[in-house]
């Protein structure tokens, strides 16, 4: 390493009112420091643009702390390690973990930073799609936690995203019947034609009772099961149509990230079929992350499991790249390309 190289971040100057705003950033150029005693500097190559970054900019109290005004944005990325004072790290590997939006972060390791394989995968994003954070988040919520059987009716919401598409495919291949909720009929017809989800609503253009009387038409037998990523009216709406014991798997609420809390109206629903809202992270299941990720790559290989990415190019397009997620104009897990 070189005292004189350069490093650009994504850096946060104010906490976003509602819907960010591009000044809520800056782009900022400092020297990249020498790595110190048990750190090491890595040259990252793509960052993860996921909807759980806008929590992270509250100064609010959350699963981790805020990102602290001054300071790069975080999120998930891989890259190369270029100096190291670790043992277990060594220069050229490939890594992964939850960095910051920037071209090298100087990090010492946590449990979430392991070494990748990119020889495993069909290309190095992959670690940050079907293989990363997204994908592992569904393996986890589907295979340990939700545990679908055949013949239940699971109803996934967000269901085109990069979480939501993995979810549908994993848990029809445990033989449940899979619904889908997405916006416009591009995305409903590819849950179908690309995901093999059973059924499609587009929840567009409708309001809670119209978006209610969708579901119950798509699910005439009820739901068992609900992945939730979105929250709002379409949470309500899900609750209207639940079954006895049903299990609710809280993953998300990206509806409700840019304003204030909706506030669920029909828990009722919960409380006359006894059933089950159990909110999940998938940082419960790090110490398997090499595990998911094996297994994810195993079936992609076996033409199982397909998955879309939506690459941005340039540290300079973050905000714009950004914002896709709550316009819903991506097409695929939304990364962005540092190099």
């Amino acid at each position: 390493m070189t005292s004189n190289m350069m490093n650009r971040s994504f850096v946060l100057v104010s906490r976003p009112k509602g819907m960010p705003v591009e000044s809520d950033f800056r782009l900022e150029d400092t020297p990249v420091p020498n790595p110190g005693p048990g750190e090491i500097v890595i040259r990252n190559h793509y960052a993860s643009l996921d909807p759980a970054i806008r929590g992270w900019l509250d100064d609010a109290p959350s699963y981790l702390p805020p990102v602290a005004l001054g300071d790069p944005v975080r999120a998930s990325t891989i890259g190369v390690v270029e100096a190291s004072n670790v043992d277990r790290f060594k220069p050229g590997d490939w890594v992964m973990g939850l960095n910051r939006i920037e071209h090298y972060s100087v990090v010492a390791p946590d449990d979430f930073m392991h070494p990748i394989d990119i020889s495993l995968a069909p290309s190095p994003t992959a670690y940050l799609s079907a293989m990363g954070a997204v994908g592992l988040t569904a393996w986890f919520g589907v295979n340990d936690v939700m545990k679908p059987e055949p013949g239940q009716t699971l109803l996934v919401s967000g269901a085109a995203g990069a979480v939501g598409s993995m979810v549908g495919q994993l848990a029809k291949l445990r033989g449940a019947r899979v619904v889908g909720i997405a916006g416009g009929t591009e995305k409903c017809a590819r849950l179908i034609d690309r995901y093999g989800f059973d059924a499609a609503i587009d929840y567009r253009g409708k309001d809670a009772d119209a978006l209610s009387g969708a579901i119950g038409e798509a699910c005439p037998d009820g739901i068992d099961l609900v992945y939730e990523n979105v929250g709002g009216i379409g949470l309500d709406a899900t609750l209207m149509h639940i079954n006895p014991y049903a299990r609710i798997i809280l993953c998300g609420l990206i509806s409700e990230y840019n304003s204030a809390p909706y506030g669920t109206r029909n828990l009722w629903r919960v409380l006359v079929n006894t059933a089950t809202i159990r909110g999940y992270l998938v940082s419960e299941f790090v110490d398997r992350f090499p595990e998911g990720s094996r297994a994810i790559a195993q079936l992609v290989s076996e033409g199982k499991l397909v998955f879309d990415e939506h690459i941005e190019e340039g540290i300079d397009s973050t905000y714009r790249a950004f914002m896709r997620l709550f316009e819903g104009s991506n097409q695929g897990k939304m990364i962005l390309k540092l190099i």
